[in-house]
């Protein structure tokens, strides 16, 4: 298989410096001196998955919390000291873990690192911001039981991971984030927080194994005894017939529909098939075929097109569309015969040749910045894809067939066992 010239400018193991600490730390780093700044990214293992179905969103309201005050900082001198320097750093949860990315000037990479080593060491859960972060996500809440395509999307996972993790929303409802102490922030930031499984990825004008020296002093000392490990997940129960649901929201003006099924995980052999598959029937140009379907042609959808979402458990492939509520029916109507259409008769030779072309010469453009070289390495570490991943990616998108994608659309896809999720007036 031939490479392109410009393959030895991705990341590769002659560039990237991989090193794992005695306390369990796994550090990436990839040296860039075309710019002054420097881009921290990682995650650790402290995700919804940990949560009681009693006080969902626990973990998520933990993330939150981290920035509004540690042991040596408040809330205010944290972000003080950051906007002093013009830093920024920030944690966002997830199902299975919980992550945080910042970036700075190569020369305030010490403060980025110690800021991060305080908020995950030793938060101090101050009550008074604990009631005015709760009032907040409780406001967020309120506006997501009034988005349309927020419930739809909520929908169609209680539909499609029925009695699975995956099918609760990571942020909670409004009973059980009013459940939640402050001892309940303290209790899990104990008990589920530690080195082990945290990943750290820098990225700019600095040196790996200074890169590697300054974590060592910011996070290397860290031990935690009996740090708790997640749970097995459940098998998932696949669905046995088309399930439909709808949501009613008073007043609204548009009806958001996702009609779609589970997909392969991050790992599976499936997944390259199904991404470029994907991207033909509802991503590339004007939302792919269904765009052109539903959107394009019928005039039916403000917008219409799909998603992959693969990760470390059962993914879901899905199609979401915004319509006139009086158009529901008859949008979902041609959803359908698309997908029926995807699984019967695959993709043309021109259509594959098109989205292979578009995924290689994209991959160069997104590893351009700093934050997408660190999203890149994070990528290969999460799901173990090898540091070689990005010089070998033009090869595997090269050698997805019309075949491959055919056989995996209809693994996945049977339009007789569909989950559709209708939020709307």
């Amino acid at each position: 298989m031939a490479t392109s010239k410009n393959n030895s400018a991705l990341p590769g193991p002659n560039d990237i410096y991989r090193e794992v600490l005695p306390n369990g730390i796994t550090i990436l780093t990839r040296s860039n001196f075309n710019s002054p700044s420097v881009v921290i990214s990682g995650y650790f293992g402290a995700g919804a998955l940990l949560d009681s179905d009693e006080k969902l969103g626990l973990a998520d309201f933990v993330t939150s919390a981290l920035m509004r005050g540690t042991k040596k900082r408040t809330f205010d001198k944290i972000y003080n000291d950051l906007e002093a320097v013009g830093a920024s750093l920030g944690f966002s949860s997830g199902v299975h873990r919980s992550g945080f990315s910042g970036r700075s000037l190569a020369e305030d990479l010490p403060l980025l690192l110690g800021l991060l080593s305080e908020a995950l060491i030793e938060p101090s859960f101050p009550k008074v911001e604990m009631e005015k972060l709760r009032a907040q996500i409780m406001t967020g809440l309120a506006i997501r039981a009034q988005d349309t395509s927020d419930m739809a999307s909520m929908l169609f996972d209680e539909i499609l991971f029925k009695g699975h993790p995956y099918g609760r929303p990571e942020d909670g409802h409004p009973e059980t984030i009013k459940r939640i102490t402050r001892a309940d922030l303290v209790k899990f930031h104990r008990e589920y927080y530690g080195p082990r499984e945290l990943v750290i990825v820098i990225v700019g004008a600095v040196k790996p194994e200074e890169a590697v020296r300054q974590v060592k002093r910011a996070l290397g000392g860290w031990q935690v005894k009996g740090q708790r490990e997640a749970p097995e997940m459940p098998p998932l129960k696949l669905l046995k017939q088309t399930v439909s649901k709808s949501h009613r929201i008073a007043g609204k003006s548009q009806s958001d529909v996702v009609i779609g099924t589970n997909g392969p995980r991050r790992k599976d052999s499936e997944f390259m098939p199904a991404l470029i598959g994907n991207n033909i029937l509802g991503q590339f140009g004007m939302m792919g075929r269904i765009g052109e379907v539903v959107r394009e042609k019928s005039g039916l959808a403000y917008y219409a097109g799909s998603s992959l979402n693969a990760g470390i458990g059962p993914g879901s492939w899905e199609v979401s569309a915004g319509v006139n509520p009086q158009n529901v029916k008859k949008a979902s109507g041609l959803i359908i015969s698309e997908l029926k259409r995807f699984v019967d008769e695959g993709v043309t030779a021109d259509e594959l040749a098109d989205t292979q072309a578009n995924f290689i010469g994209r991959l160069p453009l997104s590893l351009e910045s700093n934050g997408g070289v660190a999203n890149a390495l994070l990528n290969i570490e999460r799901h173990n894809l090898g540091l070689d991943y990005y010089r070998r990616y033009e090869g595997l998108v090269r050698e997805v067939t019309r075949e491959d994608i055919l056989n995996t659309a209809r693994k996945f896809i049977d339009t007789d066992k569909l989950a559709i999720a209708v939020a709307g007036p």
